[in-house]
């Protein structure tokens, strides 16, 4: 803060287990990637390489090292291990995120069908080397997962060796825990947040009112991603009250007389 005012809410501190913040990088170059962590590490935990773009990114290494040395923990898409294992390359799945000396690995089956107990079984071999992230939630519109499966599904994956669980939404915020017009379907966020620590659960959010949604319903220090790398800053000040939308959520009941 540059400049203290009251009634700030409290945020986590780096390294954080509640109130993550995930970038994602769909393809900033070396310059952009330096820019970023220049104005946004401190309020960033994780960046993720989109989808596959970790195949094709030019300088991987060297973002790679920018992003540590900036504090941040970068590691490839669950998209990414889906490529290599439809193609029957798991160990050189493993090899590659060895030789980037990334130190988290995403599982997901997102993009294609799996049996739940072979994704469990990659989250505990994976386990052993690096720190695991898994995603719940299909990308294809239209995929139906019941609400029961999903909240089970996070729990073994929990229990399985995932260090957090992402709740799929895309970086369009139309499938998965948001319906196809972005809003939130609660009926299904409602019985995750029961059965679920929120500690252990990452909201992908790309969208600003999707944000403000969550941080009005879970506080400032839930977990959010699949953030723009120049929304990450704007985030940060939704989860202070910065911003309009939270204005007035952190300020006490006195202050709500003013309220337009």
């Amino acid at each position: 803060m540059n400049f203290y005012l009251p009634h700030i809410p409290d945020r986590t501190g780096r390294p954080r287990e509640s109130g993550l913040t995930m970038m994602m990088d769909k393809g900033l170059s070396i310059r952009e990637a330096e820019d970023f962590v220049s104005s946004s590490a401190d309020f960033t935990d994780l960046v993720k390489f989109g989808f596959g773009t970790a195949l094709i990114t030019s300088g991987l290494e060297e973002k790679i090292s920018l992003y540590k040395e900036g504090g941040l923990i970068p590691y490839f898409g669950g998209t990414l291990f889906e490529l290599f294992e439809i193609r029957g390359k798991f160990d050189e799945f493993r090899r590659f995120i060895e030789r980037y000396k990334v130190e988290m690995a995403e599982v997901s089956d997102g993009s294609m069908a799996m049996p739940h107990d072979e994704k469990l079984e990659y989250i505990r071999k994976l386990s052993s080397q690096v720190t695991v992230i898994s995603e719940v939630g299909s990308k294809v519109a239209g995929v139906e997962i019941p609400n029961d499966q999903w909240v089970a599904m996070m729990q073994n994956e929990l229990k399985a060796g995932s260090w957090k669980v992402i709740a799929e939404a895309r970086e369009s915020g139309t499938v998965g825990i948001y319906r196809r017009d972005g809003s939130a379907n609660t009926e299904l966020i409602n019985e995750i947040i029961e059965q679920v620590n929120m500690d252990n659960v990452l909201w992908e959010a790309p969208v600003k009112n999707q944000q403000a949604w969550f941080i009005k319903l879970l506080g400032s220090n839930v977990n959010l991603g699949n953030i723009a790398p120049n929304e990450v800053v704007s985030l940060e000040s939704l989860r202070l009250g910065l911003r309009g939308d939270t204005f007035f959520d952190f300020l006490p009941e006195s202050f709500h007389d003013r309220k337009l």
